[in-house]
């Protein structure tokens, strides 16, 4: 156990802690597992070699399986005699070797010499980031020069993609693909007065939610000035109100809205796409007293789940 602030074993100042509070720490492990009933396995690391000397780094090793450690590792050890010291350290407990490339205190051995000396696991901890910074740099000079990376350097897209998993998830997504919800409306003709006759709780449904509407794009512009829309200007300035509820029972929006403003929109939601708001309400009466107001145009469940809603306002 290193003393804080902890950093590589194989670096200069390491500092330890005494045997006791050492010792002390996987005693502490192991009671915690006992107590958790946790299938938890307990490695225990010293960097006493360096910091003190292979002697007391063995003797840790020693009082740490006694203490009840699955796994032992001491790092940065310091030649072949030294590994094979370590490894012949309380026989019947595993030994992990820790191989720091590039200019460790520790020989880089093979995984075979090491198993033959007695290690049971190995960490090669530089040898994939470094073979690809090595190879980041070499692509970069290329670039810089003017050139590319060699085609036989770099993996095919298919590879790339295949590696990455881009086909397992193609084939779960046909798997769980949702097809898009369909609005309770037909195409084609619609009775919009039986609808609201027959569903005799839409309104009342539609009508329970206590929250203030409001109103949003109020004037897109003046359907009678010059810049009017001609014969489908008065549609454009009627007022819908449009009624989002989530799956939850929660409201989302409940807001006035121009007509034209959600015909835009019935290009590019799901659901909505295809729909001709401007015919289904021209089919609605646009006399201000009569009593289709609050009739309901659209109502239909999104791909996500919530309802969304369309009246006359």
């Amino acid at each position: 156990m290193k003393v804080s602030p902890k950093a590589c074993g194989h670096t200069q100042g390491r500092k330890v802690v005494s045997r006791e509070e050492a010792i002390m720490h996987i005693k502490a492990a192991v009671d915690a597992r006992k107590e958790s009933g946790s299938d938890i396995v307990i490695v225990a690391r010293t960097d006493s070699r360096q910091a003190l000397s292979l002697d007391e780094a063995l003797w840790r090793a020693r009082a740490f399986a006694d203490a009840g450690a699955d796994v032992l590792f001491i790092d940065a050890l310091a030649s072949r005699e030294e590994m094979m010291a370590f490894c012949a350290v309380s026989p019947g407990v595993p030994k992990m070797a820790n191989m720091l490339e590039g200019g460790g205190k520790t020989p880089i051995l093979s995984p075979l010499e090491l198993e033959e000396i007695g290690y049971k696991i190995i960490a090669y901890p530089l040898s994939l980031i470094g073979v690809s910074m090595r190879a980041m740099e070499d692509a970069l000079v290329a670039i810089k020069g003017g050139r590319i990376p060699p085609p036989s350097s770099l993996p095919s897209f298919e590879e790339i993609k295949d590696t990455l998993g881009f086909n397992r998830y193609y084939e779960e997504e046909k798997r769980y693909v949702a097809s898009p919800a369909q609005s309770s409306f037909g195409s084609g003709n619609y009775d919009y007065t039986t609808e609201a006759s027959s569903s005799g709780d839409t309104k009342s449904r539609t009508e329970k939610s206590q929250e203030p509407i409001i109103d949003i794009l109020p004037q897109l512009y003046d359907p009678g000035s010059a810049g009017g829309r001609g014969p489908s200007s008065g549609m454009w300035s009627r007022t819908l109100r449009l009624k989002i509820t989530g799956r939850d029972g929660v409201q989302k929006i409940d807001a006035r809205i121009p007509a034209g403003f959600l015909e835009g929109m019935t290009k590019v939601i799901p659901g909505l796409a295809g729909t001709n708001i401007m015919e289904r309400l021209r089919n609605a009466p646009m006399d201000s007293d009569n009593p289709q107001n609050g009739q309901i145009l659209l109502d239909f469940e999104d791909g996500m789940g919530d309802r969304i809603q369309v009246f006359i306002a």
